[in-house]
């Protein structure tokens, strides 16, 4: 196979124990609880335990840098250009979301540039290879999201306790379970939703649902640690996304061993498995209510899916993901 021209990386003389100066660059701002910023700070907690000097930025400001890390083809593209312009033979990684996977590189001109400027590629699960070019994917590296492990918690005795946790925007069509509990005659079902409305619309909507389906609740953004007891306690998950690069809600649930019902989209295809059997077609709610049921009736069934995601734990423990990005950095030392 032909392997593209490639400008000199970080130069190969370097020792291996060389501390570098890498600047990670999000649109995602301090504070923020967003995918992109979580990923960011992770990654620098990450770098900087294997040496590196490393710095988490909205932009790329001239500050000098051995290695750019970008996240969002789309959102990063300035910074990537204007980073290749000062320093073309420097080496650039960029980081594709979701929405750069399943949307953007099909209809942007500048996420699509952002592909070709990066010398290294990440993806956060195996699947989003399937949307790269051959050339594009022998740059591209598969990285999974780590997590800390929290410890899994007694479920509700009195009633079944699903969980819903991201950000109330369209990509994640995030009301598909409480639609689905209109297909639901258990009363013991309840669904808790936890995740910020990105506008008046979404909070205005989930407001209503809750007016009409007493067995629904949502309870707006709450901190990582009150989101994670939330899950830790639920007797499954919900991820009903139209698009995921690979949510780490999912790595959480592997983490924690928490079943997970998923609509069947690539993003969570490549995290869960192609044998899972916890998946139904996206926004297909009478289907999630189906499986929603299953859940609540076959405790069997339920146990099964619970043992599927603790046998993938290894994928996303911390240690696994600092080994991939140390390879990464190796890589692109020419170590």
């Amino acid at each position: 196979m032909h392997k593209p021209d490639r400008p000199p990386l970080v130069r190969k003389s370097a020792p291996a124990a060389e501390r570098l100066r890498i600047l990670i660059v999000t649109p995602a701002a301090p504070g923020s609880r967003h995918g992109n910023r979580n990923t960011a700070l992770r990654w620098a907690q990450h770098l900087r335990a294997l040496g590196h000097r490393t710095q988490i930025a909205l932009d790329w400001d001239g500050r000098e840098a051995d290695i750019l890390i970008a996240l969002h083809a789309r959102r990063s593209h300035a910074a990537m250009r204007a980073w290749k312009t000062k320093h073309p033979h420097r080496p650039l990684v960029l980081v594709l979301t979701g929405t750069d996977l399943y949307r953007d590189i099909r209809s942007d001109a500048d996420a699509r540039a952002s592909l070709r400027l990066a010398d290294r590629m990440v993806v956060l699960q195996p699947r989003g290879l399937d949307q790269l070019s051959a050339a594009e994917r022998e740059k591209t590296r598969v990285i999974y999201q780590s997590v800390r492990r929290v410890r899994r918690q007694a479920a509700p005795r009195s009633y079944f306790l699903v969980t819903v946790i991201g950000h109330l925007r369209e990509e994640k069509d995030p009301f598909r379970v409480a639609l689905a509990l209109a297909h639901l005659p258990q009363r013991a079902i309840r669904v808790v939703q936890l995740g910020q409305a990105m506008t008046p619309e979404m909070g205005a909507q989930a407001r209503a649902l809750m007016r009409a389906e007493p067995r629904y609740r949502w309870l707006g953004e709450l901190d990582h640690a009150s989101a994670m007891r939330w899950l830790a306690r639920s007797h499954a998950m919900v991820i009903s996304s139209r698009m995921e690069g690979g949510a780490h809600v999912v790595s959480e649930s592997i983490a924690i061993g928490v079943p997970v019902i998923a609509s069947a989209i690539p993003g969570n295809i490549g995290l869960l498995g192609e044998d899972y059997s916890g998946y139904y077609p996206f926004g297909d709610e009478a289907a999630l209510a189906a499986l929603l049921a299953r859940a609540h009736g076959e405790p069997r069934w339920l146990a099964a899916l619970a043992a599927a995601v603790r046998a993938r734990r290894r994928e996303v423990d911390p240690a696994t993901e600092r080994k991939a990005i140390a390879r990464l950095i190796a890589d692109l030392r020419g170590d």
